[in-house]
């Protein structure tokens, strides 16, 4: 009986709990294309920041956490995919006077229903701001592990709808905008 025990406490170590990691950002030829049509324009991007600051996985179903590909925070993995974005489109200078900074608002998912919720909250030192947000669907499995999987590889398209709704928002061309000379 007790090496019967041993055998189960053993599995369970070695069976652990699964890691899905999201696939690195890939650019949007799309997003890239509507960036394009801001010829002229330079923008740096500062610092982004969290409602919830720090957050690297988030747990999926009590299978395993879902994680950014490099272990950053999911608020620098958005915002090294704008900064991808914005280099691509020939838009990103570190020297440009104006400045983006944002604030991931939310970010969560369900595995169940299949989608991610993510909320962004976009400033410029220009003093506009948006605030945009991507409830991004994909198909998902009754099954935790394939559900799972299925949901940290829906992040990186997820994030690829949230830009292009940050550049394709209504007032995004205010936020570009160099601030006006005093008259």
């Amino acid at each position: 009986m007790r090496s019967l025990w041993a055998v189960i406490v053993v599995a369970l170590f070695i069976s652990g709990c699964s890691t899905y990691a999201a696939n690195r950002y890939s650019i949007s030829v799309d997003n890239v294309t509507a960036l394009k049509t801001l010829t002229g324009t330079q923008l740096n991007v500062g610092q982004f920041t969290a409602t919830k600051p720090g957050l690297t996985e988030i747990m999926c179903r009590g299978v395993g956490p879902i994680k950014t590909p490099d272990g950053e925070t999911f608020e620098n993995y958005i915002r090294k995919a704008f900064i991808d974005e914005l280099k691509l489109s020939e838009l990103y200078s570190e020297n440009s006077s104006v400045t983006l900074t944002g604030n991931l608002d939310n970010i969560d998912f369900s595995s169940n229903s299949g989608t991610w919720n993510l909320a962004v909250t976009i400033k410029s030192t220009n003093g506009k701001v948006i605030t945009v947000s991507e409830n991004y669907s994909y198909t998902t499995s009754f099954y935790g592990e394939t559900a799972c999987n299925q949901t940290a590889q829906a992040l990186m398209p997820a994030v690829q709808d949230l830009i292009s709704k940050i550049i394709r928002h209504q007032e995004f061309s205010t936020l570009v905008e160099a601030r006006q000379a005093s008259k």
